[in-house]
């Protein structure tokens, strides 16, 4: 993780700046390369970033600048600075093996499935997986568990190598640097930051990059507190986990993880109702409204689990802040901003504000919102992380 200390000086530095235009007098036009980097950091946070889904076979680009990585449970998504927008690209981060056979070797890349193979199994990776789970009425598998590299999975490192490197490629010049986001770490549960860091860093490395990273929580702070001067509590709820941040001034002052988030939601609201996971999901991705009375089963065990979620949330939240001395003398209200997948369904930011009334936090809460792009968010703050890493 890159020092609190630097992180808060980059980013102080970045708000000061004066952005210098080409019809500025006096300047000579040493600074331009310069100049177009000040105005491309300060600029990132307000583009809007359009979201493309990775096409089975497509060959990812090689990036020519910075690059911010969200390696997440559910998806893994690139972001890159370009002209007046972020493009940010992704790709499912799950996979289904099928048995070998030179016969389907040749059907599958002619279909450009994206696939490897490993001891007598046939890998495929990506949406590609999506497509054949459902070829079969089954779920595919994740090289991810509660928001780490999986143990259960053997293949978790080489299948998340392969994901990543179907949205992101060697970069056009070695060393260019990007910022990938890691979990804080968890209040209980199980996984090591250190050996999921370490790992993917190793694997960046390989390809020529030279990267960081941002705690998740931290950049969700990044993306959308820049009005507040990075003050307040970013929390990105994801499929895995959800990460906690609580950012003064630049500070990531306190981060932690809790290992319950949308995936804990499918599988209790299944258990519940006796219906796949996979159905719960769909339901809650397409038809899930909480701003709304439930109507069926299915509806009211979503319900029930995302109160439950943001309940969770909000105990650990009161229990952290209030077991530590490290929470600074805050002159006013700050913030509370979602972000993340399971952040996405309409109503979530009322309930979350039902519990927080409820809920005595020993800071005060201006305001509960939603993260402008919430499936992009932490993709978002690692590119601006990266972009400033570069420029300053």
């Amino acid at each position: 993780m890159e020092d609190t200390k630097d992180l808060h000086e980059r980013l102080e530095a970045l708000k000061n700046q004066k952005v210098v235009t080409a019809d500025t007098p006096s300047m000579g036009s040493d600074v331009s390369s310069d100049t177009n980097q000040q105005e491309k950091t300060l600029e990132t946070p307000e583009k809007p970033a359009v979201s493309t889904e990775k096409v089975p076979g497509e060959t990812a680009g090689s990036p020519a600048s910075q690059v911010g990585l969200d390696v997440g449970t559910s998806h893994i998504v690139a972001a890159q600075s370009k002209g007046t927008y972020i493009d940010a690209v992704k790709q499912l981060n799950a996979f289904f093996t099928v048995p070998k056979s030179k016969f389907a070797e040749g059907i599958l890349s002619n279909n450009k499935v994206m696939f490897y193979e490993s001891e007598g199994l046939f890998y495929i990776y990506g949406y590609s997986a999506d497509s054949f789970a459902h070829m079969f009425n089954t779920n595919t598998k994740r090289p991810m568990k509660n928001g780490f590299l999986s143990a259960d999975e053997k293949e978790s490192t080489r299948i998340i190598e392969a994901i990543a490197s179907s949205v992101i490629e060697k970069p056009k010049s070695f060393g260019e640097i990007l910022c990938f986001a890691v979990p804080g770490e968890p209040l209980k549960g199980t996984g090591s930051v250190v050996y999921h860091e370490s790992v993917i860093k190793s694997f960046l490395g390989s390809l020529g990059y030279n990267s960081l990273s941002i705690n998740e929580g931290m950049a969700t702070c990044i993306s959308e507190l820049i009005e507040e001067d990075y003050t307040g509590i970013g929390i990105s709820m994801g499929g895995g986990m959800c990460n906690v941040c609580l950012s003064y001034l630049s500070y990531p002052v306190i981060t932690y993880s809790l290992q319950v988030a949308g995936d804990y939601i499918d599988s209790m609201s299944s258990m519940s109702v006796g219906e796949p996971a996979t159905k719960i999901k769909s339901v809650k991705e397409t038809e899930l409204d909480l701003a709304v009375n439930p109507t069926d089963r299915i509806s009211t065990a979503l319900h029930i689990f995302y109160d439950d979620l943001i309940l969770k949330l909000l105990e650990s939240l009161q229990r952290v802040l209030t077991s530590t001395d490290k929470v600074p003398k805050i002159s006013k209200p700050i913030p509370i901003v979602l972000s993340g997948g399971s952040a996405l369904p309409n109503g979530l930011q009322a309930k979350f504000e039902k519990v927080l009334n409820n809920t005595g936090l020993p800071v005060e809460i201006s305001s509960v919102r939603i993260a402008e792009d919430p499936l992009n968010t932490t993709a978002k703050g690692a590119l601006i992380m990266a972009i400033t890493e570069a420029g300053i």
